[in-house]
């Protein structure tokens, strides 16, 4: 019988932030001495791993692998950028990145509750962070798997800092086919411009509201600034997102739009072909937070006279069907990450205290 119980495991564990499985092993190899059971987590290099995963890992590289109908992406955090750019550490990124690939691990707690090697996850990667020297945390993950008339493909920044990967849905397996090499312009493109999602559809009505208020206080104030130097204003939207352009917005526009022609003498007969570029421009000036956020209604970096929508309809048209970009994974290091910053000096003087 076990000389320990569940306490004494984790008791172990919040002295060492060791996993509670090495815990469990240590006390057994121990016997139960809370001090061996120490002693043993150092010496398998478990302990002086645990010591390092209380340090923060904002650091760090992103691994993309794409092949046939699945595309992985992964964000491993280190402490320092000198270790991420360690030939070690990216043979150690390569490897989660097969691993997920080839288990279809959809995201980081899925990796991290795996068995790679033969061991668990939480094992492997304490002895990398032992011979690294370093915390070492898989945060961030995402799958995308296609299906026979869907198409994936990605992007992995020169830096390693960035990576993206892309699914559009097709019409035929044909299409897919030639439709994904331009799933890598639009994944380069997600890389540079920082979509937060795919499409309006996605917002937060209080978000929207909020984006609303703000982005017309801000262009009101640049246009005070505007008056005192002379220059012509920039026009106050009244919205910020096609989600808000309601049918019944867009007729009472239109209607507007009537008025102006009438009142500036332009013929009735004419004004069908005015009013589709007035609205076009209406719809423009006031969907600024999709131009921004949204993939599907950016404009395409390579090509600014189409949205990213609007270049895969025309790509997939070429290829004699029809595609829709319908998901996107984009990680870039250390994104929301708090580094608390140490101040030396006070911590010099509290110990001298």
């Amino acid at each position: 019988m076990a000389n320990f119980g569940p306490k004494d495991i984790k008791k172990l564990r919040e002295m060492t932030d060791a996993g509670m499985m090495d815990c469990k092993k240590a006390l057994t190899e121990a016997d139960g001495d809370m001090d061996k059971a120490v002693e043993w987590l150092r010496d398998q290099g478990i302990g002086a791993a645990a010591k390092k995963a209380s340090k923060v890992a904002a650091e760090g590289s992103i691994a993309v692998k794409v092949e046939g109908n699945k595309a992985v992406v992964i964000e491993v955090n280190s402490q320092t950028d000198f270790v991420a750019q360690n030939e070690k550490f990216q043979n150690i990124l390569a490897q989660i990145a097969d691993h997920a690939y080839a288990n279809s691990l959809a995201d980081a707690d899925a990796i991290n509750a795996s068995e790679i090697n033969g061991q668990a996850f939480s094992e492997f990667m304490a002895g990398n962070i032992a011979t690294i020297g370093e915390n070492l945390v898989v945060r961030r993950a995402g799958l995308l798997e296609a299906d026979e008339t869907s198409a994936v493909n990605g992007y992995l920044h020169a830096n390693k800092q960035i990576g993206v990967i892309v699914e559009a849905k097709c019409d035929s397996a044909e299409t897919a086919a030639k439709i994904q090499p331009a799933l890598k312009s639009v994944a380069m493109h997600a890389s540079a411009m920082s979509p937060s999602t795919l499409s309006y559809k996605d917002f937060d009505p209080a978000f929207v509201a909020a984006e609303t208020q703000g982005r017309i206080v801000a262009i009101e104030k640049e246009n005070e600034e505007l008056v005192r130097l002379g220059k012509p204003l920039k026009n106050v939207p009244q919205y910020v997102s096609m989600s808000q352009l309601t049918d019944e917005v867009i007729a009472a526009a239109e209607e507007e739009m009537k008025k102006e022609l009438a009142a500036e003498g332009k013929p009735e007969k004419i004004w069908d072909k005015i009013l589709p570029g007035k609205v076009a421009r209406f719809i423009l000036d006031n969907t600024t937070l999709d131009q921004e956020q949204c993939l599907l209604d950016q404009k395409f970096v390579m090509d600014d006279s189409k949205t990213v929508a609007q270049f895969i309809e025309e790509e997939a048209k070429k290829a004699g069907g029809t595609a829709e970009i319908t998901n996107f994974i984009r990680l870039e290091v250390g994104e929301g990450i708090e580094v608390e910053e140490e101040d030396f000096a006070a911590e010099v003087a509290a110990q001298m205290a």
